[in-house]
């Protein structure tokens, strides 16, 4: 589900970059709860973190960074390898080990956040050296790509303005197409994507840490990695908090629903809010404003515009935008300002930043040797990918790691026929969830459509886990991840969940509740877990934000 994504300060050019709510290969590999390492994962399992300087423009003085190497396919670990980028800020206090953050998506860099929201997590190094990663296909760690910006078909399908529901077969020749695509520009580590690959690559961290159990913190899609790492290897759980929890159940299509619906409910709040402005692009009628977004969108789809780092930037690219930038009241100012630029000077380069996560760098020309298309070689263990450069990052990278992550984790592919059948209804309750973000969740539920059969591990086997009691916070107006999907994956995990509720608005809690934050903080760094079922009140505007960054 969700991602919490941060704007680096070191892109001044770029629009806040913040929380993103999309829902949407190669089949995870289901693990027995084994709590010692496979036969052939030894030498993984044995590596210690080597920290230096970080490499990147304005990167803080104070951050570290470093790697661990992990099996491209863990069904076969003495062949193919790639390395995960890390980056820590050490502990201020006294030290008792290492904690480790996902800041969601999926998809989400956790380097380049880190560095940008680091000052969120402070109070963390009072006992904690605060780690994060970027995962596998993710950031640094082999990005995966779409070919956008690289492939004029890969453009193409990106600015078609319509997905044509009376003509299904040339829609679904479209989608295989565009998985192929996908497949093309990602390489192997595609196939070998999803998040029961990332929770056994965090124990591999865990380990090179030198942690005997896991301390960590996941916001929105991180509490499904972090929930699914703990029915994997639930002897290993130290202290773990869930923020925004994710379904472990739903299928794609209803998370797509309701995510479109919760999506629809925050952007009528922003133009409230935004025609309360006399400096509002959208002039100072509510009812006005909503059509003008909707006639914008069709606009931007039927006539896209050039960006400055090549490709398009089309209507469903603006939906993509404004998504991410409705999560935090305290990014509506500059989404404000973002869309104001677009609509009156035709600049595109603050809103594609929220598109893209902050992503700027325009992609490799030649599709880079390092990004997944092509492998170094390696030692004994066979093919080496390494970390790429900053600046070789694709610039879709976030997109398409999203996808290929939530589709490796979806058992569900319809066939042509079943397709075909539901593509009427579907449109229309899409349609009928929200006016703006209807075609475009549809889109990415869509998309899996081409991709191989994802793994039923998650939906099938992650429950009633064994393990160390964990904190789950659920936010009542959560738009992103309903507080019902909180109580029922609480329900689904067994008697090791124990649920904060948050009654306050905005994706998450410990960004936006003083009371939720101390709770959270109190029991990773002391262990003090609050009862089963007590809440924090609303606290009004967030106080502190590990999505936030200055303008």
């Amino acid at each position: 589900m969700p991602a919490k994504l941060t704007r680096r300060p070191a892109l001044r050019r770029a629009a806040s970059a913040s929380v993103l709510t999309l829902a949407l290969l190669g089949a995870g590999l289901p693990v027995a709860a084994a709590e010692s390492p496979a036969p052939g994962l030894s030498r993984f399992y044995a590596q210690k973190v080597a920290w230096g300087a970080c490499d990147g423009p304005d990167m803080p003085r104070d951050l570290q960074c470093g790697k661990v190497t992990v099996p491209l396919d863990y069904a076969h670990p003495g062949g193919a390898t790639l390395d995960l980028a890390l980056a820590r800020y050490r502990a201020t206090g006294t030290p008792h080990g290492s904690l480790l953050l996902n800041f969601g998506g999926p998809g989400a860099p956790g380097v380049a956040q880190l560095a940008a929201s680091g000052k969120a997590f402070m109070d963390l190094t009072n006992g904690y050296d605060v780690v994060t990663f970027d995962p596998r296909g993710v950031g640094r760690s082999s990005p995966v790509s779409c070919g956008a910006g690289q492939d004029p078909a890969a453009d193409a399908a990106a600015a078609d303005p319509e997905l044509d529901i009376r003509r299904p077969q040339a829609l679904l020749t479209r989608l295989r197409q565009s998985a192929e695509l996908c497949a093309k520009y990602s390489g192997p580590v595609v196939k070998h994507m999803g998040t029961v690959d990332a929770a056994r690559d965090m124990d591999v961290i865990r380990q090179a840490l030198g942690r005997k159990k896991l301390d960590y913190l996941g916001f929105s899609y991180g509490t499904r990695l972090g929930a699914v790492y703990a029915a994997e290897f639930p002897h290993k759980v130290g202290h773990m908090a869930l923020d925004g929890v994710d379904t472990l159940t739903e299928p794609l299509s209803e998370q797509g629903r309701a995510g479109a619906e919760g999506q629809q409910t925050a952007l009528d709040s922003f133009v409230d809010w935004c025609t309360s402005d006399v400096g509002c692009p959208f002039g100072q009628d509510p009812r006005a404003a909503r059509d003008q977004v909707v006639r914008l969108v069709r606009s931007l789809d039927a006539n896209p515009v050039p960006t400055d780092f090549g490709g398009t930037f089309s209507g469903q690219d603006l939906v993509g935008a404004i998504g991410q930038g409705l999560y935090s009241k305290q990014l509506w100012p500059s989404l404000e300002r973002a869309l104001a630029s677009l609509m009156e000077d035709g600049d595109t380069r603050r809103v594609l930043s929220f598109a893209t996560g902050g992503i700027t760098a325009p992609p490799r020309s030649d599709g880079g040797s390092e990004n997944g298309n092509k492998s170094g070689s390696g030692g004994k263990g066979g093919q080496h990918t390494g970390l790429v450069a900053t600046q070789d990052v694709p610039v879709d990278n976030l997109p398409a790691a999203l996808l290929a992550i939530n589709c490796a984790d979806d058992p569900d592919r319809p066939s042509d026929a079943r397709v075909t059948k539901d593509l009427k209804d579907l449109r229309s309750a899409y349609d009928e969830a929200s006016p703006v973000f209807g075609r475009y969740r549809l889109t990415q539920l869509l998309m899996c459509y081409g991709r191989p059969k994802g793994t039923d591990y998650i939906r099938d086997e992650v429950k009633d886990v064994p393990s160390a009691r964990m904190l789950l916070i659920g936010t009542r107006g959560d738009p992103a991840t309903p507080y019902r999907w909180t109580v029922e994956t609480a329900a689904r995990l067994g008697d090791s969940a124990v649920v904060l509720d948050n009654k306050g608005d905005g994706h998450t809690g410990y960004a936006s509740s003083k009371c939720v934050h101390r709770k959270v903080d109190d029991f990773l760094l002391y262990g003090s877990l609050p009862p089963d079922g007590s809440s924090c009140p609303a606290d009004g505007n967030a106080w502190s934000s590990p999505v936030e960054g200055d303008e």
